[in-house]
């Protein structure tokens, strides 16, 4: 969320305060990341330590705070971020619409910003691996959505593709949105037919299934000072491959992760590379495109959506159609098994 929520002024600290005992504590508003149903605060402690809040609207999965509490404190996994119990030893509380999380704020900056030290690369490979085999108890695993192979996103693109067919009306930045479509309408439609095609295939396997974050892009990936790094937003967990975190190393998501001495030095930590699915990572690097480029058109659309993140929303899309970045890899990972 690129806008902050509507709140009232001290319902921030009147939260904080009767959940997480944090009295006269100071937020600050933190335009990141491209879900509009999230939004980041940055809190001051009146001892001068800082957390870091984080609100989410709509469904909510109590395992997004339970899982990474788990890998942290059970598993002994650092590089997960945890969240920070309130005063009745939740996780996570409901107030004014939302669910809140409060962590500790940790100094550094994300992948986007900040390139990986070769130590990071390696402590990355590490701690994914861990991650991937991690034992979670029963109650946790029951809550966790299990890989389907789902062709919901591809069938969201497809909607939208026979809708903008009709002509849509709308604001300048519909207009510009429309025109980038179409100049790339084939090619959308080529990663989205790919995606169909490689699903089918994975559909008559039985590749063994694994704690996933999902969504390990550069962005969730902080990275500090002495080769330290966390990683954060665990809002999509799901049970899948392992390919399905294993596609950001080399993916090209954001035109950074891209290299292969990168690869080299994050499988230095995670392991062999002998068992890795070539066929089941170009499966994810081609869904991931049609699951962002659904989540652009909502976005887009979407008449509560503020200006400011229609626009990221456009720059984002238009840049996955970049040189390096994610439909490049995705084309180069389809011709080397095909």
């Amino acid at each position: 969320m690129l806008t902050p929520p509507a709140l009232p002024n001290d319902a921030i600290a009147a939260c904080l305060a009767s959940q997480w005992r944090l009295e006269a504590a100071r937020a600050e508003f933190l335009p990141l990341g491209a879900d509009v149903d999230s939004a980041a605060f940055r809190i001051e402690a009146p001892d001068g330590r800082a957390y870091f809040l984080k609100l989410r609207r709509g469904s909510f999965n109590a395992a997004v705070v339970a899982v990474p509490a788990f890998l942290h404190h059970a598993q002994g996994i650092d590089a997960v971020m945890a969240p920070l119990p309130t005063r009745t030893q939740q996780l996570s509380v409901q107030d004014h619409g939302f669910d809140w999380a409060l962590y500790p704020f940790f100094d550094g900056a994300d992948g986007f910003a900040r390139a990986p030290t070769d130590g990071q690369w390696s402590a990355l490979g590490t701690a994914l691996d861990a991650i991937h085999h991690a034992t979670l108890p029963e109650p946790l695993l029951a809550n966790l959505p299990r890989e389907s192979y789902s062709h919901h996103w591809r069938e969201g693109v497809r909607r939208y593709q026979r809708r903008f067919i009709n002509g849509v009306a709308g604001d300048d930045l519909v207009a510009r949105f429309l025109a980038f479509w179409g100049a790339h309408d084939e090619e959308i439609d080529s990663i989205v037919y790919r995606s169909e095609q490689l699903a089918s295939i994975l559909l008559e396997r039985s590749l063994p299934q694994v704690l996933c974050h999902s969504d390990l892009h550069a962005g969730n990936v902080l990275l500090g000072d002495d080769d330290h790094l966390c990683i954060v937003d665990w809002d999509t967990l799901i049970l899948a491959p392992k390919e399905r975190d294993l596609m950001f190393i080399g993916g090209g998501v954001g035109g950074v992760w891209n290299q292969p001495r990168e690869e080299a030095l994050f499988f230095q930590g995670y392991g062999t590379t002998e068992t890795v699915d070539a066929l089941a990572l170009a499966y994810y690097r081609h869904e991931r495109i049609a699951r962002d480029l659904l989540e652009f058109c909502d976005q887009m659309f979407d008449p509560q959506a503020s200006r400011n993140d229609r626009e990221e929303g456009l720059r984002q899309m238009a840049s996955q159609f970049e040189p390096g970045n994610v439909v490049a890899v995705a084309h180069r990972d389809y011709d080397a098994i095909t």
